[in-house]
């Protein structure tokens, strides 16, 4: 059902803001997952999607799971027929490239989360540009430096966010946060070098997360159509909503959504044709939905511990909206008694009712 959200410029009444109800959801019938692709051993660890203009899907696939295979960006088309767009760069100092989080800029390109292995003093996470041409990868270039737990991208305007799940390497509580960084001033000749430890003037947005098991912060991240921004917090399982103002900087933030089943926060997507945000929750093995006017919160698909075959969920870490279905990438990181296993899988479900 579609619901109508007035005010295309939030900042404009930033004073009428006003924290919302965190509801959990209860009494929906889950909904199944099916399978939409299958993937080969060397794409087998697939994670960040966004959707471009044409319609296909672009899929990160870091193969964090097998790393004897580089990693990858790929498409899925309308038939989900799958092909490859580019392979990322390597990373001069790890020979590994890691991407995440993908979106596409207003420039046509292709931005995307290079996530490094944090280690104490080492920032080595980067934000990597690939430039498109007549929906070709022309070249992978590195755009920003000394990211340090790259993750989350989305773009917004004429800027790129992206979001740091560690600035700390060891802290408890643990520091995360959004950087911002407008695309006239990325400069793959002179990349941007972030100033670590949280400093940078970059960084919009930081908070904390108190789950010392699971010690990820800012995660996935998006921007619904009244421009608000949503990142995941991971590891406490919340949802933040944030007011930005015209320059991109944030007026008002708040946590949006939290608890009704989601045991953790990890890639996030709004629907513009429902008002729904997509929760892919890693840690539960489900999907959820949140209501972007109430904050009530819906488990819509949920299964236990599975290899993934026929569809069913394997540690989901992102989703994407195409048309009625809402697609989600199994990342199944052999993490919180999860197994690594074959198939390696991108799930579908039917958003119609």
């Amino acid at each position: 059902m579609k619901r109508v959200i007035k005010n295309k410029e939030p900042w404009v009444c930033a004073a009428l803001v006003v924290s919302t109800l965190l509801v959990s959801g209860c009494g929906t019938a889950l909904k199944q997952p099916r399978i939409a692709v299958n993937l080969p051993e060397k794409y087998n660890t697939p994670d960040g999607m966004t959707l471009e203009a044409g319609g296909n899907i672009i899929l990160s696939v870091p193969n964090l799971n097998n790393s004897d295979y580089p990693a990858k960006l790929l498409k899925i088309d309308r038939n989900n027929r799958l092909s490859e767009l580019i392979t990322m760069p390597a990373h001069p100092q790890t020979g590994k490239a890691g991407p995440l989080g993908v979106d596409v800029g207003s420039d046509g390109n292709l931005y995307v989360a290079d996530y490094q292995e944090s280690q104490p003093g080492k920032a080595l996470s980067r934000l990597v540009r690939v430039v498109m041409r007549n929906g070709k990868a022309v070249k992978a270039e590195v755009v920003v430096e000394g990211l340090n737990h790259a993750n989350g991208v989305a773009c917004r305007g004429d800027s790129v966010f992206v979001t740091d799940s560690r600035l700390e390497i060891g802290a408890s509580p643990m520091p995360s946060g959004v950087y911002r960084f407008d695309i006239d001033e990325l400069d793959a000749a002179n990349p941007v070098k972030v100033v670590p430890g949280g400093q940078d003037k970059h960084l919009i947005t930081k908070f904390y997360t108190k789950n010392k098991e699971f010690g990820v912060g800012a995660n996935g991240i998006c921007f619904d159509d009244v421009g608000y921004m949503y990142v995941a917090n991971f590891g406490d399982a919340q949802v933040l909503r944030y007011l930005l103002d015209e320059n991109g900087d944030v007026l008002v933030k708040e946590v949006f959504a939290k608890g009704g089943g989601m045991k953790s926060c990890d890639g996030i997507r709004a629907d513009s044709r429902s008002g729904y945000l997509y929760v892919a929750d890693f840690l539960g093995n489900a999907i959820h939905r949140i209501d972007t006017l109430s904050g009530k919160v819906t488990t819509i698909a949920k299964n236990d511990i599975t290899d993934g075959t026929g569809g069913k969920l394997d540690r989901p870490s992102e989703v994407c909206v195409r048309g009625d279905k809402l697609y989600i990438a199994n990342i199944d990181l052999p993490l919180a008694d999860n197994k690594f296993d074959k198939p390696h899988t991108i799930s579908v479900i039917d958003l119609g009712e």
